[in-house]
C-alpha cells in the first residue's frame, strides 16, 4: 500500500484541513492516509477546543483513514520535539511512504536545504550562531541571521518568519536525523494565518472559528468555513450542553500551584534561565491567564512558549522526567480511530511496526510517555465535564465503515 502520512491538531477540522487532506491523496495518489493527531492539549500550549475523540471523529468523517495520537508531552513542545514525536511514529509503524505538510513556502527543495544545513551543522554555522547572540537576539533570531548570511538568500527572513515553514523545516529535519526513507512533500497554504482571530475567507483560520464559539456566534456563521460533517458534529455537541474549552480555564489551578509552591521547575524542559522567579513574581499581581502571559513574557521568550509552560504546569509535568520521557523506548503508536482502509493499514503496522500498537490502554502502565497521556486525560476532565477522568481506560477506536 501506498500511505501518506500528516501531522494535524484538527482545533476544529475547517476547510483549510479539507484542502490539504484532498491535495496529499491527489497528489500522492496514495491508497490510504495516518493522520498523527495532538491528544487534549495542543502546540499552542492550550487545552483543545474538543477533546480527542470528537477530533478524531471529524478526521474520520472527512476522509483520514487512520488516526494515531501524537504524545503529550510532544504535543506540548517545541517545533523540534513536537516534529520529532510524530516524525519518529509515523516512522517506527513502518508503512509510511510520505509525509505531506502546508507550508506559506510552498518550495520543498528550499525547505530541504535550509533542513539539511541545520541539521548537519557546519563550524561556520555554529560560529556565525554564537556571534549573532552576543548582540542579543534570540536564538531563533541568531539562526535566521545565519542562515540568510550562509545560503545567501534575503528571501529567507520571510520564509523563517513563518510558523508552518519552521513546523515543516523541522520534519525534515527529524527525517534526516533518523535516516528515514519517508519522502516530504509540501503544498503552499492558502487563506488565513493560523492565527488569524477574524473569519476571512473560505479558508479561515482554526483560531477565528475558536473566538466565534467562544463568542457564542450561531453556528451558521461557520457555515462558509468548515464541512459540513464538522458543523453537524459541533451542532449535536451544543445540543447536548457540551462545554467548549477555553485557555483562560486553567488559570486559577495554575494560579493555585504556583502560590502554593507546587511546581518543580526544574523538571520543565523550557523553564530555563530564572523563568521560575519570573513566574513566582508576577503571579501575585496577575488577573488573568494573559495577563500572567504578557508579564512573564519577554523578547527571548514568546508567548507561546509561555503558553505551554503554564499547560505543562497544568497537568504537573513537573513531576516527570524529561529525560525519561524523551526516549525512543518509551514510544508507541496509540489508536484513536480508523475506517475500514485505516483497518487494512492496522494489519500491515502490526506486521511491520518497531513499536507497540495501542488501541486498548492497559490496566498497569510501566511507559512515563503513557502514563503522561492518562494524567492529560483526567485534567481535561477538570475543564470538561462530559469527559470521564478514566475514559482513556474505555473508550475503544472509533470505527467507521
Amino acid at each position: 500500500m501506498n500511505i501518506t502520512g500528516i501531522i494535524t491538531e484538527y482545533n476544529p477540522f475547517h476547510n483549510g484541513h479539507l484542502y490539504h487532506l484532498n491535495s496529499a491523496k491527489e497528489v500522492t495518489n496514495c491508497d490510504g492516509i495516518i493522520c498523527i493527531m495532538s491528544g487534549n492539549f495542543v502546540q499552542r500550549g492550550e487545552p483543545a477546543l474538543i477533546d480527542k475523540w470528537k477530533r478524531a471523529e471529524m478526521a474520520l468523517l472527512n476522509g483520514v483513514d487512520l488516526v494515531i495520537e501524537l504524545p503529550t508531552f510532544y504535543a506540548l513542545s517545541s517545533a523540534e520535539f513536537f516534529a520529532s514525536g510524530a516524525i519518529k511514529i509515523l516512522n517506527s509503524i513502518g508503512v509510511v511512504n510520505n509525509i505531506f505538510f502546508g507550508s506559506e513556502s510552498g518550495n520543498i527543495e528550499l525547505l530541504h536545504k535550509i533542513a539539511k544545513l541545520l541539521t548537519f551543522e557546519s563550524d561556520i554555522l555554529k560560529d556565525s550562531i554564537k556571534e549573532n547572540l552576543k548582540t542579543g537576539v534570540t536564538y531563533a533570531k541568531a539562526r535566521e541571521l545565519s542562515l540568510i548570511n550562509i545560503l545567501n538568500e534575503d528571501s529567507l527572513a520571510e520564509v523563517l518568519s513563518n510558523s508552518n515553514n519552521i513546523l515543516g523545516i523541522e520534519y525534515i529535519k527529524a527525517l534526516l536525523k533518523i535516516n528515514s526513507t519517508i519522502i516530504p512533500l509540501t503544498m503552499k497554504r492558502e487563506g488565513s494565518n493560523y492565527n488569524d482571530k477574524e473569519l476571512s475567507t473560505i479558508f479561515s483560520s482554526a483560531t477565528s472559528i475558536r473566538k466565534n464559539l467562544k463568542n457564542g456566534k450561531d453556528l451558521s456563521s461557520l457555515n462558509p468555513y468548515m464541512p459540513k460533517e464538522s458543523l453537524n458534529i459541533l451542532s449535536n455537541l451544543i445540543k447536548s450542553n457540551y462545554p467548549f474549552v477555553f485557555e483562560e480555564e486553567i488559570y486559577k489551578y495554575v494560579k493555585y500551584k504556583l502560590l502554593t509552591n507546587c511546581v518543580n521547575f526544574n523538571n520543565l524542559f523550557d523553564a530555563k534561565e530564572g523563568l521560575d522567579n519570573k513566574f513566582l513574581k508576577e503571579i501575585y499581581f496577575s488577573s488573568s491567564y494573559e495577563d500572567l502571559i504578557f508579564r512573564v513574557k519577554s523578547k527571548r521568550y514568546t508567548y507561546t512558549k509561555i503558553s505551554r509552560l503554564i499547560t505543562q504546569i497544568f497537568l504537573s509535568l513537573d513531576n516527570y522526567s524529561a529525560n525519561e520521557l524523551i526516549k525512543d523506548t518509551n514510544l508507541y503508536a496509540r489508536v484513536l480511530a480508523f475506517n475500514n482502509t485505516g483497518k487494512l493499514i492496522l494489519k500491515e503496522m502490526k506486521k511491520n511496526s518497531t513499536i507497540p500498537i495501542i488501541t486498548k490502554v492497559p490496566k498497569n502502565i510501566d511507559n512515563p510517555l503513557l502514563s503522561l497521556d492518562i494524567q492529560a486525560t483526567k485534567a481535561y476532565s477538570i475543564l470538561n465535564s462530559k469527559v470521564n477522568p478514566l475514559s482513556d481506560y474505555f473508550i475503544s477506536p472509533i470505527i467507521k465503515e
